[in-house]
């Protein structure tokens, strides 16, 4: 865990770790997984599987009802939490549902057609791993876009069948279910197997075989994002309470070894007291977490002291991070001066970890600084949209000589003469 202390918001390239290109090793590995799967489809699933998770796979698929059963086993509590993620989430995603538009322009018709997408796959980590919230996070949005079918594939080491990711796939209304992970996983939705079938487009997070794998297949199918490592940067004044700050920063550093958290605060006196609460936190942890959060918080854990809310705006912006948390004395202050962030939490009762499950925005979030141009999974992503362009002859004929002066500028006569033999015995 490092302390700094920025001369100014110049000095912040020399603070933000730098992201690490993929082992070549590991591009290699994903490649053949992809060739093989492209090449010999279930034959090549049934390999990986056996090799990988340790059983034989196939059938690949769980039948829906097998899902509806799976939900009927989960205790009451359980289902009343995830139901109600389930609808909060919903709600939320239905303000971004899209509409084809049109424009009257004289005597033509201009427009755009939004058209749902017709398959989505839907890749969700794990097996013994439970991960509901991912089933939610990505399916309920394409959902509420329309996508005709939403086919979901989740590892099952051991032949493991999660009744929890199983039974949310149910009441999310995924449509089909396989049992294949990894970077084979990625490969079948994006070429299709005897077994699984190809879909438009894959979203998902997962380790990093599957991001890779992401990576290689688009351009075949779209993806939505390349995760890496999740992270959250806290903005804090004194007034913060030193135990929440610590918990928020942990609940990260769990995550995975590479994850990051990062206080940022204009407090000396509270770095003190968070770093102490960090310690004590950590040694109650169960021993697994505990592991994972100790070294994440050692390797990649960051404080940094500012001089004013406003250097710790442009530290923030700096970062782009993933979760961005502002506990402050008046949040809504600063809000306007927070330019890059894959969500935000304003004040002291809005810690990450709700957004995660229950509060409604989406949880899969830009990382890597990619919060500067890239933005949550929504509805958006599940959509495609087509350009719509009809003129009658009076309005292509006040457009045709523009068109065609440019054509000509450019070197196009294929383009010109396409434009202009429309005009070939019109009065000038």
């Amino acid at each position: 865990m490092k302390i700094l202390k920025p001369e100014g918001v110049e000095d912040l390239p020399s603070l933000l770790k730098s992201q690490s290109f993929v082992d070549p090793s590991i591009t290699k590995a994903v490649l053949d997984i992809i060739s093989s799967v492209r090449d010999r489809g279930d034959e090549a699933l049934v390999e990986f599987t056996r090799r990988f998770d340790r059983w034989e796979g196939f059938p690949f698929e769980v039948p829906m009802d097998d899902c509806q059963r799976a939900w009927d086993t989960l205790p009451e509590d359980v289902k009343e939490a995830l139901l109600l993620a389930r609808e909060r989430v919903e709600r939320y995603h239905l303000n971004q549902v899209e509409k084809s538009w049109f424009l009257e322009d004289g005597g033509s018709l201009l427009g755009m057609l939004v058209r749902p997408l017709d398959r989505v796959g839907v890749y969700v980590p794990g097996g013994r791993a439970a991960y509901p919230s991912t089933v939610i996070m990505n399916v309920v949005p394409a959902k509420v876009a329309g996508v005709k079918e939403v086919v979901m594939c989740v590892p099952a080491p051991d032949g493991y069948r999660n009744p929890y990711v199983l039974g949310t796939a149910h009441i999310c209304g995924v449509d089909r279910l396989f049992l294949v992970g990894g970077a084979q996983a990625v490969a079948a939705m994006a070429f299709g197997t005897e077994t699984v079938p190809k879909v438009d487009k894959i979203v998902g997070p997962g380790n990093i075989y599957v991001a890779e794998a992401k990576r290689l297949v688009y351009g075949h199918v779209d993806i939505d994002s390349i995760a890496g490592p999740s992270e959250v940067l806290v903005i804090a004044d004194d007034g913060a309470n030193p135990v929440w700050v610590a918990a928020d920063l942990l609940s990260q550093a769990e995550h995975d070894p590479m994850a990051r958290a990062t206080l940022v605060t204009t407090s000396a006196s509270l770095v003190e007291e968070v770093l102490k609460e960090v310690e004590r936190q950590l040694a109650r942890l169960p021993e697994a977490n505990r592991e994972v959060a100790e070294r994440s918080w050692r390797d990649n854990g960051v404080v940094i002291l500012v001089d004013s809310l406003d250097e710790a705006a442009e530290v923030a912006n700096a970062f782009a991070p993933e979760h961005l948390e502002v506990m402050v004395e008046d949040p809504w202050a600063l809000l306007p001066k927070l330019k890059n962030a894959g969500a935000v939490f304003l004040g002291p009762y809005s810690p990450e970890p709700i957004g995660d499950y229950i509060a409604g925005p989406n949880h899969t979030l830009p990382t890597g600084g990619r919060a500067r141009f890239s933005s949550p999974l929504g509805v958006y992503y599940f959509y495609k949209r087509t350009s719509l362009i009809a003129l009658d002859r009076s309005t292509f004929k006040s457009l045709a000589y523009g068109a065609a002066k440019i054509a000509e500028v450019e070197g196009l006569h294929a383009h010109r003469a396409s434009i202009l033999k429309r005009l070939e015995g019109e009065e000038e």
